[in-house]
């Protein structure tokens, strides 16, 4: 008897490629398992960022990556993803995509690990602080205030005592890294924490 547990979390996942060079994702099909995933992961609003299987003793371990606009257009909520994850389980239960083993379940959103790739990513992390590593001259650290198909702009503190901010546009193409930054005590528009 197979024992197959899920688990659902929002921790962040590494930077994965959907499979590997062979098209496998550790002895698994990774054109069988997106083909399965996909489908799934569309009728929750959600698409499908990143595979990765791990070993983990005698059971595998099997990554899944999400993202999505979410109900607020700013990327999938844990509810979001906790309903994928059920139906992920179930599909991956009835079929044989994971083979014979043991395998522990685990879907997470990209979180903020992940760069700014792609301007989906940008135009969910609205109103985020993210900073930018230019592809010439110094990193930047701004809150995303607008962004399209071409770049970003990014509200820049430009005189922390007077508490002053431009607004820079970005091109994409201008960008070589991009990552968001966390807050954890970021002031509401009243000032207050």
């Amino acid at each position: 008897m197979l024992h197959r547990t899920t688990e659902t979390d929002n921790r962040i996942a590494g930077p994965v490629d959907i499979g590997s060079a062979q098209g496998e994702v550790s002895g698994v099909k990774e054109s069988q398992l997106a083909a399965l995933l996909t489908p799934i992961l569309t009728q929750h609003g959600l698409e499908l960022d990143a595979l990765e299987s791990v070993p983990a003793g005698k059971r595998r371990l099997l990554r899944v990556t999400v993202d999505g606009d979410g109900p607020d257009g700013h990327g999938p909520s844990l509810d979001d993803i906790s309903e994928a994850t059920r139906a992920i389980s179930t599909a991956l239960d009835d079929t044989d995509a994971v083979g014979d083993a043991a395998y522990t379940l685990e879907v997470s959103s990209r979180g903020t690990g992940r760069p700014l790739t792609e301007p989906k990513h940008w135009r969910r992390n609205q109103d985020r602080l993210v900073k930018i590593t230019p592809n010439e001259g110094e990193p930047v650290t701004g809150r995303i205030t607008a962004s399209d198909d071409d770049g970003a702009t990014l509200s820049v503190l430009v005189d922390p005592k007077k508490q002053t901010t431009e607004d820079q546009r970005w091109a994409y193409a201008d960008i070589a890294k991009a990552m968001v930054q966390v807050e954890l005590n970021r002031k509401n528009e009243e000032g207050n924490l």
